[in-house]
């Protein structure tokens, strides 16, 4: 494992588990009554997530940045191993952060900071649950990221090994013919 795929790896999992953090909330916003316990617990848990410190918000779009750097550069050597499993991965997590952009920030503001007059209980409620969703999504993509850098590493062992077995059985041949070779030599 190289560099890149660190860069990967590490950006994929901290994500995932910041995200499984999130999940403590969000399972309950989706998979169980809604109730004003439940409501209140998103409400702050999101408000205080939305709040936090200039740098931490630095630190998790560096990380992302770190991850979509990683992946460009796997594909710098463009054989059949980057084109499928490292072009899939980073299509997923271009669409991992393409809902986070466009679903996660979006109903992040209207949960921690709604506009007066316009943004209703009904709605912060309602961008709670959006947001949980747009969270779970991004969990899958990047549990799939996980999966096609574990099935790259994996294809390339089997690879290696076939090619050993194949350059083993042809040491005997290859030793074969020498010896025929020097044999015809002589005569």
């Amino acid at each position: 494992m190289g560099y890149r795929q660190a860069a990967v790896l590490s950006s994929v999992s901290f994500f995932l588990g910041v995200l499984f953090i999130c999940l403590n909330v969000d399972y309950r916003l989706l998979f169980t009554p809604l109730t004003d316990g439940v409501v209140r617990d998103g409400l702050e848990f999101y408000t205080t997530f939305y709040n936090s410190p200039p740098a931490i918000k630095g630190l998790l779009h560096s990380i992302m940045g770190v991850g979509l750097l990683g992946l460009v550069s796997k594909l710098h050597k463009w054989d059949d191993s980057a084109m499928f499993f490292d072009g899939s991965s980073l299509a997923a997590y271009i669409f991992s952060l393409a809902v986070y952009l466009t679903v996660g920030i979006p109903a992040c503001r209207t949960v921690a900071d709604p506009v007066p007059n316009v943004d209703t209980k009904e709605d912060q409620v309602e961008a709670l649950r959006i947001l949980s969703a747009g969270n779970t999504i991004i969990i899958v993509l990047l549990g799939g990221i996980l999966a096609l850098q574990a099935g790259e590493q994996w294809a390339r062992r089997l690879e290696a090994n076939i090619l050993q077995e194949t350059g083993e059985q042809e040491k005997p041949k290859a030793a074969a013919a020498a010896v025929d070779a020097e044999s015809k030599k002589n005569k």
